[in-house]
């Protein structure tokens, strides 16, 4: 879990450095820093928060991936967990152990859509929950 944690924490701040410069480069940044916010304010308050919402995604997804188990590492290091449940079943010709195992991702996948899209109302006040 930590190689693989580590490996998603290398991408997301990448993307995450690609997205603040993007929000950086916005009217609304500029336009903050020219009435005068500190700087410290105008990037915490206003181009992090907007830079979080893509990365949001992203870790939402890499999430529920890590829990619904990684194959390919998984049959590397050895490590028994759902990724080698999945090749053990499927060798077996095992199909409801491949059912619940793709109901068990799709179920973590949904989960993490579904709080990253609560979270988007943390982050963008001009979205709403209804």
């Amino acid at each position: 879990m930590l190689t693989l944690t580590v490996q998603s924490i290398a991408s997301w701040s990448r993307f995450e450095r690609a997205s603040m410069l993007d929000v950086l480069s916005a009217d609304y940044v500029r336009t903050a820093r020219a009435k005068g916010v500190p700087r410290r304010k105008v990037i915490f308050k206003h181009a992090f928060r907007n830079a979080l919402i893509p990365l949001l995604t992203v870790m939402a997804l890499d999430t529920a991936f890590l829990f619904g188990g990684l194959i390919i590492t998984e049959t590397i290091f050895s490590i028994s967990g759902m990724g080698s449940y999945f090749l053990e079943s499927l060798a077996h010709g095992d199909a409801p152990a491949l059912v619940g195992w793709t109901m068990v991702t799709a179920t973590f996948i949904i989960g993490f859509n579904l709080l990253a899209d609560v979270m988007y109302s943390v982050l963008d006040p001009r979205i709403r929950l209804s």
